[in-house]
């Protein structure tokens, strides 16, 4: 099992521009592959691959610009790489764009490999020697290491093997319910507040950028307001992936099964009015960092459709009714049990089970699903997918145990 380490250098003034210079090889490989290959492809000719493009970068513009031999020939070799991975997977994958020209101080990074030692916070790189850390590194031996540029301040990551270790996990299955106003609650009852970082930062973010808009264009007062915008962007960023990492390996290293909701994320985000909110949560990330840490603590991630109506169903009775999203207590029409609206669903997620169906009737009032039915002859079906043949039993509410809700 492969695990990914990230952390940011402390570099010197000679170490920062030779960095600077491996970037710009890099980029100028990249960028003058694509042109080749847009070239092929406007002559209707095959596509160079990545060898094919390598010995061409040798035969004509190295021979030409002196300073490639200054850098690691590692840093444009793999920039061919990564551009021949990124026209076959535009071929491949549905929906993916071609590959762009790069644009200097925009997302600058580097691919290094060969001998490569760590000690301490320190880590020996090919042509940079020694480099001092933040932290300290895990004592393994990388193969390769990239190096990437943010805000001014680069950063170095690695992959390596991690055996996993048995762990014992302290509850058998838990329903997650993910929100805004909560990023998560949990069906034992631990919520986890959002951060809102991007909300809070909001206004001076604002004030930053019209200050950058004010500043001369190429001035370096320009550069240094865009810096300023920058930080903080990487501040918001930070702060959300710090929340989002303490949740998902609490939950990954503490339960067996995760139960979570397979939400349409980019569906609502086209809503304009909670898009701002939504993505300032990070639920495509949530889910995305909850599955690989599953495979590291040996749990199982659930993913409910999402179509199921957790929020409308009482945990109590499994009632359905009404709820919107301005009434933030659910109250049962049925057996009168009230509790959060985020806590019940997290509820029902976690008793949520493939053989189980929901009642495909809302009901407002008190009266039985089915004799609503007879009564005003309408019911609103959901639309998820059910299979065929399959027999559904509900628990009454007599068997409930009020006693954990009071």
């Amino acid at each position: 099992m492969l695990k990914s380490f990230k952390t940011k250098l402390n570099l010197n003034n000679q170490q920062r521009t030779l960095a600077s210079q491996h970037a710009g090889v890099s980029r100028h490989a990249w960028n003058w592959g694509l042109n080749v290959c847009l070239t092929a492809k406007d002559a209707q000719e095959k596509r160079p691959s990545a060898i094919d493009l390598h010995k061409r970068l040798v035969a004509e513009v190295k021979s030409v610009n002196p300073w490639y031999y200054q850098v690691s020939k590692c840093a444009p070799q793999q920039a061919l790489r990564y551009l021949d991975e990124a026209f076959k997977r535009c071929f491949k994958v549905p929906g993916t764009r071609q590959p762009k020209f790069k644009k200097k101080n925009i997302k600058d990074s580097f691919y290094l490999e060969g001998n490569i030692k760590i000690s301490g916070n320190q880590i020996k790189i090919p042509k940079f020697g020694w480099v001092k850390c933040y932290e300290i590194l895990p004592t393994v031996q990388p193969k390769n290491v990239t190096i990437s540029k943010k805000a001014n301040d680069w950063y170095i990551s690695f992959r390596y093997e991690l055996e996993p270790s048995p762990i014992r996990h302290t509850r058998k299955r838990i329903g997650v319910d993910v929100g805004i106003n909560a990023l998560a609650t949990c069906s034992d009852g631990t919520v986890f507040p959002n951060r809102k970082a991007y909300r809070k930062a909001k206004r001076k973010l604002a004030h930053l950028q019209r200050s950058f808009c004010r500043k001369q264009l190429g001035s370096k007062n320009r550069a240094k307001a865009n810096l300023k915008v920058a930080r903080l962007h990487r501040k918001v960023a930070n702060i959300r992936q710090d929340a989002l990492h303490k949740l998902t390996t609490w939950l990954a290293k503490n339960h067996s099964e995760i139960v979570i909701e397979n939400l349409n994320v980019s569906g609502m985000l086209r809503n304009h009015r909670l898009a701002s909110a939504l993505a300032d949560c990070g639920f495509y990330e949530f889910k995305r960092q909850l599955e690989y840490k599953a495979s590291w603590y040996g749990s199982t991630v659930i993913r409910v459709d999402r179509f199921y109506p957790s929020s409308q169903l009482c945990s109590c009775c499994h009632h359905r009714q009404k709820m919107p999203l301005s009434k933030r207590i659910f109250k049962c029409g049925n057996c009168g049990m009230e509790l959060d609206r985020d806590l019940n669903a997290s509820i029902n997620l976690e008793n949520w089970h493939a053989i189980i169906e929901f009642p495909t009737t809302v009901s407002s009032t008190g009266i039985a699903c089915g004799e609503l039915s007879k009564l005003n002859g309408s019911t609103v079906k959901d639309s998820m997918k059910q299979e065929e043949n399959v027999k559904f039993t509900w628990f009454a509410a007599s068997f409930c145990d009020q006693s954990k809700f009071e």
